[in-house]
């Protein structure tokens, strides 16, 4: 059964342009851009995954509605998302879809609740030619359910799902011949929904995060294996509440962090952290700003902070991230920055420049996969709380004044297009000047001002 959760209704913001005074612009606006086109999949992309290889190549997975159904992966060439092997690639439907990157060979690899195979685990992965089975398809005991894949350090494959032989949680990895127990078959206390698997760095210790275990409430719960047994990470159902949508991830100490959508909270976003002794709230519970769907957790290889992605109630269900920044949950670029409503969304950082990816399931674009970067020529600029930039008239045809309500003294100007191409170049001498306009092409370009103080920057409309 597909695990699917659809908002029936659809909300379309309308902007307009204005004479001064004009909306507050932020910089951040124009920091999310598109990965090659949006709704690049042949259709509609279900459970939708990104990952980076160890040396940055981007790859997009999903179950392929275009292609019958069955999987895809694509890959960004730096210009077009291409097919990595055949599409549709799989025997049969793959519910519960992963992907994830070898580090050993950075070959991809899916793992997926195999419809052809009585519903069981199976993993392939991409040899460089042809997707192959990794050991026998379907072999988990039974019915195989909410499957996880994580990679040990060694390149070894894991897998972790809510086991139907005896309704309880099972990680099982491929010796190199076949798919053996990791402890015992059945570990948990309950049956586990939302498995979510990762590997302490330090000491590769496997850990297996869930929620609605029964067992404990439904609360949230983590456990590891310590080489002989799966043993709790603090206590079991340490959330407030119910738990929903959990992502586990380690931080630059390898300290394990969850994030989850909180029943005690009002479905809001959560994230807690393992201190050693106890799980403790990172910032605030329940920071989002309303109900939040499918979390994806990681870490900010560059700074090492914590970022979260979902889709967000407040914002129509599009795509926000966040990140916390040592004391509060600040917002990365705009919230709700995708064009539409989004589903399955995951959060990769590039390992070569940090910028956080996010690959969703795209309801604006016919549900196709769509992937957005946080890459702009204004990332980094710290808006100001008492804006002194005005633009008149905006939109404009041939010229436009720009006129500041603070010092000029050693205050440039530029304007810039969305690719952050500097067109136009100035000096302000006066507190009023007028630009001329006239030889740029009909779209959107950016006003930046500065000095050795501040930097500013409005949007206008050139007709």
């Amino acid at each position: 059964m597909k695990k699917l959760f659809y908002i029936l209704i659809f909300l379309f913001p309308v902007v307009a342009f204005a004479q001064q005074p004009w909306y507050k612009y932020s910089p951040m606006d124009s920091a999310w851009q598109n990965v090659g086109n949006a709704g690049f999949s042949a259709g509609e992309a279900i459970f939708t995954c990104i990952a980076f290889s160890p040396s940055g190549k981007l790859y997009a997975g999903y179950a392929d509605e275009g292609n019958s159904g069955k999987a895809s992966v694509m890959t960004f060439n730096g210009t077009n998302w291409v097919y990595v092997g055949s599409p549709g690639f799989s025997l049969d439907y793959p519910d519960d879809f992963n992907l994830a990157i070898s580090p050993s060979d950075s070959q991809p690899y899916v793992s997926y609740q195999d419809w052809g195979a009585s519903d069981k685990a199976t993993v392939m992965k991409f040899d460089g030619v042809n997707w192959v089975n990794v050991g026998n398809a379907g072999f988990s005991p039974a019915k195989a359910d909410w499957l996880s894949l994580a990679f040990s350090s060694s390149g070894q494959p894991y897998v972790a799902f809510s086991d139907y032989s005896d309704d309880k949680g099972t990680v099982m990895r491929f010796d190199g011949t076949n798919w053996v127990y990791v402890g015992i078959e059945g570990f948990t206390a309950g049956f586990p929904s939302c498995n979510c698997l990762a590997f302490n760095p330090s000491d590769g210790q496997p850990y297996l995060a869930f929620t609605a275990d029964e067992a404990n409430s439904g609360k949230a719960t983590v456990m590891k294996f310590d080489g002989t047994n799966w043993v709790y990470v603090g206590n079991a159902g340490f959330s407030a509440g119910k738990t929903w949508f959990m992502s586990l991830a380690f931080n630059q100490s390898d300290q394990p962090y969850v994030a989850y959508l909180d029943d005690a909270n009002s479905d809001k976003a959560t994230v807690m952290k393992f201190d050693g002794t106890n799980w403790i709230n990172v910032g605030n519970a329940g920071f989002s700003l309303g109900e939040i769907l499918s979390t994806s957790l990681a870490f900010n290889p560059s700074d090492g902070q914590p970022y979260v992605a979902y889709s967000d109630s407040v914002n129509s269900w599009k795509a926000t991230v966040m990140k916390f920044d040592g004391t509060n949950w600040v917002n990365v670029g705009n919230a709700g920055f995708s064009d539409s409503k989004v589903y399955s969304i995951s959060l990769a950082f590039s390992p070569s420049d940090g910028a956080p990816y996010v690959g969703y399931e795209d309801i604006g674009n016919s549900a196709k996969a769509t992937v957005m970067k946080y890459d702009s020529v204004y990332v980094g600029i710290n808006e100001l709380k008492q804006l002194q930039l005005s633009l008149f008239p905006n939109p404009a045809t041939d010229k436009i004044t720009v006129e500041l309500s603070g010092t000029v003294k050693e205050t440039n100007l530029a304007i810039v297009d969305i690719e952050g191409q500097e067109l136009i170049t100035s000096q302000i001498t006066q507190p009023k000047m007028q630009l001329d306009i006239s030889n740029l092409l009909s779209g959107v370009y950016f006003v930046r001002v500065t000095n050795d103080k501040t930097v500013e920057v409005r949007k206008f409309v050139k007709e």
